[in-house]
């Protein structure tokens, strides 16, 4: 019996459990896993780069039905873009990638209703009315300068502008059935301007309103010391007395109006552009032989802030919101096919100083 028994328990320890080679198997695999997906992608990801961004790319190419023309202004070259991938682009150059979605989105409202204005205004497709890659018309930069100015950033910028350019596509704002002039700039004094304070004529849609968000903009606040003789020079007056004080008159957003130097009387809108004021919300002060101005905003004040837009976005607010705010009274529209047509025909006259973003 105590024979039969070893015998017994030494065929039970050489035998092998079915479950146990089972668990085993199971657990070298698992370990095992994470290499040979490894292994099996890296070869792909060698012939393959992630494409996500040419992706989208070509999804704002099949979005597009119209073709904008730039004319590059290093180049003299004319570059023929489908117009949501021009509308990105412009939102990159115009837009820090860093801004909320909304505000991204409202850019790009204003970007498309922009250009479509434009064609409406040249009346015509022809390369023969390229708008310039400028602030005379919109800034512009093609993926290749894109890539070049972020570097590593290129991607996930790319795409988040991508998509904040698809969520509105197609997408302009008008008043009255027509679309705007949609005037915007990088950061407001508090308020914006009326459009005929800066330009000759008043828009009902650019009227001032509350911009509390700029406050917390890097381009809210600053100061430009300038020699006494230089501002004599640019503005072609003698200043014979210290400057104290000067006669000014402000608009209602608290912007320089008219101001009184060297016995002469300016407009803040020319002292700002031959200073190359960031503002025409500035105040005068006299040390030494030098003029120190110091200014609150950056550009011309009218239509939206871009800084306020994002404020506003932080805040929740859609890009719906964004722009009845900034532009009072104004519808968002679906552009058609239909509509086409018409933007090889139609003239519309517009002011050649109602740039949007100067």
């Amino acid at each position: 019996m105590e024979g039969l028994t070893i015998r017994n328990n030494l065929s039970k320890r050489n035998s092998v459990n079915p479950i146990s080679i089972l668990l085993l198997a199971i657990t070298v695999l698992v370990l095992s896993l994470p290499t040979l997906i490894i292994l099996l992608f890296s070869k792909e990801e060698d012939t393959q780069p992630p494409n996500d961004v040419t992706e989208l790319v070509e999804i704002l190419n099949e979005e597009s039905e119209l073709t904008v023309h730039v004319e590059r202004s290093v180049t003299n070259e004319i570059e023929s873009i489908p117009i949501e991938q021009y509308v990105a682009s412009v939102v990159a150059s115009e837009m820090p990638a860093e801004f909320e979605l909304e505000a991204l989105k409202a850019q790009a409202l204003a970007a498309r209703t922009y250009i479509i204005q434009y064609l409406l205004a040249t009346g015509s497709l022809d390369t023969d009315q390229a708008i310039t890659d400028t602030v005379q018309h919109q800034v512009y930069k093609n993926q290749s300068e894109l890539k070049e100015q972020w570097g590593a950033d290129y991607n996930w910028k790319m795409e988040k502008i991508t998509g904040a350019v698809l969520a509105t596509s197609g997408q302009i704002l008008t008043y009255q059935d027509e679309p705007i002039t949609p005037a915007f700039f990088s950061t407001s004094n508090g308020k914006t301007e009326n459009a005929e304070d800066y330009w000759e004529n008043s828009l009902p849609y650019l009227v001032s309103v509350e911009s509390p968000w700029d406050v917390s903009s890097p381009r809210y606040l600053d100061q430009k010391s300038i020699p006494i003789d230089e501002v004599e020079s640019l503005l072609g007056i003698r200043i014979n007395a210290p400057v104290e004080n000067p006669p000014t008159t402000y608009t209602d957003s608290g912007r320089v109006k008219t101001v009184q130097l060297g016995g002469e009387f300016f407009t803040g809108r020319q002292i700002r552009e031959a200073l190359k004021l960031r503002s025409t919300d500035f105040e005068i002060e006299q040390k030494d032989d030098h003029l120190i101005f110091t200014t609150k905003g950056f550009g011309h004040g009218v239509g939206m802030s871009q800084y306020g837009a994002n404020g506003m976005a932080e805040e929740g607010k859609t890009y719906q919101e964004i722009v009845e705010h900034y532009y009072q009274g104004v519808e968002i529209a679906q552009l058609d096919e239909a509509k086409y047509p018409e933007l090889a025909l139609k003239s519309v006259v517009m002011s050649q100083s109602e740039t949007p973003n100067n």
